[in-house]
């Protein structure tokens, strides 16, 4: 699979009408459809740059963090939370912008502004309806989205250079409702420069697709890889995100005796799914480590309980290096600073990076 970096940098993404969203509503949901409104929609190859308020000089060793915060909906909290992490550069997914869900935040902003980090933001789905079935169940009759962007997005205490986005697919799998929203977009990754000590360093904040198979979450890594290629086929890469790395496809996670199959043949597969997904294979083929990036065998994804919530038994969340030294790596619970409630249903995980002499 090819993936074009696209590179429109700006001050601000352009807003598609909620006139203009009605009409892609309204229009035939047929992949032909989708395709010719991703071309023409403003947003797909646009990348949203702020500089930080203070810009920093990184020396060559930077922690770096990965987090889906689904949705980001607890703005301050989560600032605190990052900040309290040291972290210097932040590769994070499912941030919204202008939506009913979470407020109408712009959650990159707010995020960066708060830290006085720099960022840059893209926008993986243009969203028609207002979420999942339970997020519209908990929304007012006649609530509505300002925006209806949904992304991810880069923060860093050093300036960003050279912003990207990259579209690892565009098959319009979410556009008909049939997963239960209507979306227009694709999974991405948000790739850009920082330097340590000199040194320029790729990141990409990645989101893979969370209805796939291993096959097809191999094929969106390799996507990225061959755009990366494009800063340098040698260059120092750090890539982190949430790689839904089930282990399974979402088919056979919905189906029991599949799932019961499964874990008695490997036990394990939950925590530790890199024996089971073939993307980690290409990856070490492509040169990029894992395995001093990661706590391996320590779950990062957290399920609803009767009293909360509580870390499951799923590795989703991953760090990837390529020409860079990996050391110290954390799975940070994402609570609430004060109250413990969770932020998130997917850990932090981070891990310090040191760039080449």
């Amino acid at each position: 699979m090819a993936a074009a970096i696209g590179r429109q940098a700006c001050e601000r993404i352009p807003v598609v009408s909620a006139d203009r969203r009605a009409e892609v509503a309204a229009g035939p949901a047929t992949p032909e459809a989708h395709a010719a409104w991703l071309a023409e929609l403003p947003f797909a190859d646009a990348v949203e740059v702020q500089p930080p308020r203070a810009e920093a000089v990184l020396g060559r060793t930077a922690r770096v963090l990965a987090w889906n915060a689904e949705r980001c909906r607890h703005v301050e909290p989560s600032a605190r939370l990052l900040a309290a992490s040291g972290a210097d550069l932040l590769l994070l997914s499912e941030l919204d912008h202008g939506m009913a869900r979470s407020g109408q935040l712009h959650a990159a902003r707010e995020l960066a502004w708060l830290l006085g980090f720099g960022y840059a933001f893209a926008v993986e789905f243009l969203e028609l309806g207002l979420g999942g079935p339970g997020e519209r169940a908990a929304l007012p009759a006649g609530a509505a989205n300002e925006v209806g962007y949904h992304g991810n997005a880069i923060l860093s205490r050093a300036p960003l250079l050279r912003p990207a986005v990259v579209r690892v697919e565009r098959d319009g799998a979410w556009f008909d409702g049939a997963r239960g929203e209507r979306r227009v977009g694709g999974r991405i990754g948000v790739v850009a420069q920082v330097e340590l000590a000199g040194t320029p360093v790729t990141a990409a904040a990645v989101h893979l697709e969370s209805h796939g198979d291993p096959a097809q979450r191999a094929a969106q890594m390799a996507a990225l890889f061959d755009a990366l290629d494009a800063y340098g086929p040698r260059a120092p890469v750090v890539i982190g995100g949430d790689l839904n790395t089930f282990s399974l496809g979402l088919a056979e996670v919905a189906d029991r005796d599949a799932v019961a199959a499964a874990l008695r043949a490997d036990p394990e597969r939950w925590r530790r799914p890199e024996r089971h997904e073939p993307l980690f294979a290409l990856a070490e083929a492509r040169g990029y480590a894992w395995r001093a990036a990661n706590r391996l065998g320590e779950p990062t994804h957290r399920h609803a309980t009767e009293s909360g919530s509580a870390r499951g038994q799923l590795k989703l969340d991953w760090l990837l290096v390529r020409g860079l030294e990996a050391a110290d790596p954390a799975v940070l619970d994402a609570a609430h600073p004060a109250t413990g409630a969770p932020l998130s249903d997917h850990e932090m995980v981070a891990a310090t990076v040191v760039a080449p002499a």
